[in-house]
């Protein structure tokens, strides 16, 4: 056997021999050690970010969800069940962003810019149901007092929080259509508000689907 061949067998050697460690440590090591250390230090946020109610997984702390009423005979989209607080609009990105309340087959924001006509009509009709919506006997809501987050999805489509001032606007309606008082459920929110991240980042929230399934617990107790 002439030098190249031997030269060509020892690279090719060389080689099978570099591949297999680096699929080793790489391919096996690599992620059993991650896995490890993401189960052992941060378990809930490894397997999703559970939440749990009644002893089963009911959703996740990061992607929202809907609480609507059943889809009527002729309805292309079901109505709001306005007993329980309301996420954010969810538009999305692609061919499916009819569809809305966290259906989307794409996380995305719309791309639609600020003058287009298509949004303009969005968040027109948003505010006029927000305001409907939440506006009750002793309790009106103004447009002006409508949020942003109310009337707009966010950059993902998928938002799961709400800004105190949304989850406020529905304190009376949500009190009304559960026979509560309002200051019981005010305290609620207040009680589900979370503030900046490490004081400064971000903006206060209330995850929607935390403060519904406290909300049922209250209404459990009440019955």
């Amino acid at each position: 056997m002439n030098n190249s061949v031997t030269n060509t067998v020892r690279l090719l050697g060389a080689g099978l021999r570099a591949l297999l460690v680096l699929t080793l440590v790489t391919g096996v090591i690599y992620p059993l050690v991650v896995t490890g250390v993401a189960q052992a230090l941060f378990n809930g946020k490894a397997n999703g970010s559970e939440i749990k109610a009644d002893g089963r997984v009911v959703g996740s702390s990061l992607i929202g969800q809907s609480y609507n009423l059943p889809l009527k005979k002729g309805q292309e989209t079901p109505a709001p069940d306005l007993k329980w607080f309301q996420g954010r609009p969810a538009n999305g990105l692609g061919t499916n962003s009819i569809n809305t309340q966290y259906k989307l087959l794409l996380s995305g924001a719309t791309n639609l810019s600020a003058d287009n006509k298509d949004l303009i009509q969005q968040v027109t009709y948003a505010k006029a149901a927000v305001v409907e919506d939440n506006s009750t006997a002793d309790y009106k809501v103004r447009a002006s007092e409508v949020p942003a987050d109310a009337v707009t999805s966010s950059a993902s489509g998928l938002d799961p929080n709400i800004s105190p001032e949304y989850a406020d606007i529905q304190v009376h309606r949500v009190a009304e259509r559960n026979g509560l008082p309002a200051p019981q459920v005010e305290k609620l929110v207040e009680e589900h508000t979370d503030g900046r991240t490490l004081g400064f980042m971000g903006e206060p929230r209330v995850n929607v689907l935390e403060l519904n399934i406290a909300l049922k617990d209250l209404l459990a107790k009440k019955s």
